[in-house]
């Protein structure tokens, strides 16, 4: 699929990844619509400060809302759903708000593209439903898990983006990235936690330290969800998009200090654990799928995305906290 002249809609798209896709597709000679959360302030997430923002068409509504979703669909072809709460924390906190905005939301598109005749839906899943590995390098095929309220609202959506396909034949492809990371990463995650922390000086507080991520950077997670939406031998499938490599928070905490080069001392916080059974201990992508049907491979290495995204945090830590614990 050529994206030039495609008219096409992000959900979700003042968001970190929704952000960066929805440039992407605009210099890709797409036309994107881009569905913001409303608030009465009029603001737009990242997108506010993006230089292409006079070439994207802006569209405030809630996901929740089916009349907000229904109408931002229309005339589109392609739509790319991202809207999604996904601070794991906050998701022992108030489960129900998981539940609206990411299975409700989800079935909103869904019907929508049901009555509309979209061409093809992008829907974005996440590496956690999969739960703590049973076997490795995870495939696709992998049980799910729910590990957290948020995982359990990601399963829910997930299948209902299946069913829809095999129920009512609705062109959706599931994504499921990895652990993505970049600029402009919300203060929740791991690793702006780390590097915040790390520029201030400050010793480095986090949850558990020995649990494994498969870490993406971010231009290598919009790469995967165009190839996915562009190709059509990927309709009714789920596609993981990882690296195929893994790296402990401990470690990954230490190589950061050392890319920065900060002497700091790397503590784990009790406050930031995860209930025990909740916790998921190792993520590693089988990404041969991506390979196979989307001819989609990262091309960026662990290093240099951390030093992308490094750089960044030094030219915009004003708008991070390094001391307090975002959940």
């Amino acid at each position: 699929m050529s994206w030039s002249g495609k008219n096409v809609l992000v959900t979700g798209a003042g968001g970190f990844i929704g952000s960066h896709l929805t440039e992407a597709l605009v210099k890709s000679g797409a036309h994107v619509r881009a569905m913001v959360h409303y608030n009465s302030a009029g603001r737009r997430g990242w997108l506010d400060q993006s230089p292409l923002q006079d070439e994207i068409e802006f569209v405030a509504g809630d996901i929740t809302d089916s009349g907000s979703v229904f109408a931002a669909m229309k005339d589109r072809e392609v739509v790319f759903h991202l809207a999604a709460l996904i601070a794991i924390p906050y998701s022992y906190v108030a489960p129900l708000s998981y539940v609206q905005t990411n299975v409700i939301g989800t079935l909103n598109v869904l019907e929508a593209a049901r009555k509309l005749g979209t061409s093809r839906i992008a829907h974005t899943s996440t590496s956690e439903v999969y739960g703590t590995a049973q076997v490795v390098p995870i495939s696709e095929s992998h049980p799910l898990q729910g590990q957290s309220p948020y995982s359990a609202s990601k399963i829910g959506a997930d299948k209902l983006a299946e069913s829809y396909h095999r129920s009512f034949e609705i062109p959706v492809v599931t994504v499921r990235p990895f652990n993505t990371f970049g600029p402009r990463q919300s203060a929740r995650a791991v690793l702006p936690t780390i590097i915040t922390q790390c520029l201030a000086g400050r010793t480095i507080r986090l949850g558990s330290l020995t649990p494994t991520r498969d870490l993406n950077y971010v231009a290598d997670t919009v790469s995967g969800f165009m190839a996915c939406a562009s190709h059509a031998d990927a309709i009714g499938q789920t596609i993981n998009i990882g690296s195929g490599q893994e790296i402990s928070v401990g470690d990954l905490a230490k190589t950061v200090a050392d890319l920065i080069g900060a002497d700091v001392k790397i503590e784990c916080d009790e406050h930031r654990l995860r209930p025990a059974n909740s916790e998921v201990e190792r993520l590693l992508a089988d990404n041969r799928l991506a390979a196979e049907i989307v001819n989609w491979r990262p091309s960026v290495t662990l290093k240099q995305g951390l030093q992308h995204t490094i750089d960044w945090f030094r030219q915009n830590s004003e708008g991070y906290k390094a001391d307090v614990y975002n959940v």
